[in-house]
C-alpha cells in the first residue's frame, strides 16, 4: 500500500566517538554468524554502548522499547520507533533511555527525555510506513549523551535489498528483555502492506525501536542507522520489518538534533 518513497539523495552522517573511549577494544571475536535470526550479541564494539533499552509509561503501566544514540548537534538525540514515543493517540510519559543496558544494569545511567517527537505521518495517523521516533534527552550529571556513549552515524534514501544488522532488547517470550539481541541478513522490500525493509528475525516485543544498520562493521560495532525495528505480520512471525528512512525520517532527525 501507499506510494513509493520519494526518490531522494542518498545521504550519510558520520559517527561520533565518545569523549573518553568506552570499554576496552575487543580483539579476536571471530566472525559472528551471518545471517542470524536472533542471537545474543557477543561482538562488543560501539553498538553495545550506543544502543539501549527504553522505558516509559503507557496507559498507566511501564512498558519498554529499544533505541540508539546517534551523532547529533545537541549530542543528545536517540532514534527509536514512532510507537515507542506515541501510541493510540497518546504520547508516552516518563520516557527514559538506558544505554548499554543488560541484566538490569544501567552502566551509563538513565537518561530522561526532555522532548519526544515523531514523523508527521506517525504523529497524525500512526501510519506504519513512518513508524520512526526520536527523543532528546536531558544532560545527566552535567554530561551530554554522546559525549558519554558515542553516537552512531545514519543513512537516508539507501534504496532496498541491503545487507543489514538489527539490534534490540526483545522482552516477550522466549526473550526476557535483559539481553542484547541481534539479527542480520539480506533485506528486501515488503510486498504486502508497507514500503518497509524486511529481514528474517525472531526478536519479539520490546525490540521495537532498536537500530537497523547498513555498512555495519562487526569488529568495531559501528554502522549507519538506516531503519528501526517496527512490526511483524502475525502470519510471518519470524520476519521483522523496519521503515524506509526517506525525507521524513531525515527531517525528524534534523528537527531532533536541532532541539
Amino acid at each position: 500500500g501507499g506510494a513509493a518513497p520519494r526518490k531522494g539523495q542518498a545521504t550519510t552522517v558520520a559517527p561520533t566517538s565518545p569523549a573518553a573511549a568506552v570499554g576496552k577494544a575487543v580483539t579476536d571475536i571471530g566472525l559472528m554468524a551471518f545471517p542470524n535470526a536472533g542471537g545474543q550479541w557477543s561482538g562488543g564494539g560501539a553498538v553495545v554502548n550506543t544502543a539501549g533499552r527504553v522505558f516509559f509509561s503507557y496507559q498507566g503501566r511501564t512498558a519498554s522499547c529499544s533505541g540508539n544514540a546517534v551523532t547529533s548537534n545537541n549530542k543528545s538525540t536517540v532514534i527509536t520507533a514512532g510507537h515507542c514515543v506515541k501510541l493510540e493517540g497518546a504520547w508516552h510519559t516518563n520516557w527514559v533511555f538506558v544505554p548499554g543496558y543488560h541484566d538490569g544494569q544501567s552502566p551509563y545511567g538513565r537518561w530522561s527525555a526532555s522532548k519526544t517527537l515523531s514523523t508527521p505521518q506517525w504523529t497524525a495517523s500512526e501510519d506504519i510506513n513512518y513508524d520512526v521516533g526520536a527523543a532528546v534527552v536531558a544532560p545527566l550529571d552535567g554530561k551530554l549523551l554522546t559525549d558519554v556513549v558515542g553516537g552512531q552515524g545514519l543513512a537516508f534514501n539507501t534504496g532496498y535489498n541491503l545487507r543489514m544488522y538489527s539490534f534490540g532488547f526483545p522482552a516477550a517470550a522466549p526473550y526476557d528483555g535483559e539481553k542484547f539481541i541481534y539479527c542480520s541478513g539480506n533485506t528486501n522490500r515488503d510486498f504486502l502492506l508497507s514500503n518497509d525493509h524486511g529481514m528474517n528475525c525472531n526478536m519479539t516485543g520490546g525490540a521495537s525501536g532498536g537500530p537497523w544498520f547498513t555498512q555495519f562493521n562487526e569488529s568495531t560495532g559501528t554502522g549507519l542507522l538506516s531503519s528501526v525495528n517496527s512490526f511483524k505480520y502475525n502470519f510471518l512471525p519470524n520476519r521483522m520489518y523496519g521503515p524506509y528512512f526517506g525525507a521524513d525520517a531525515q527531517n525528524l532527525y534534523q528537527t531532533a538534533q536541532a532541539s
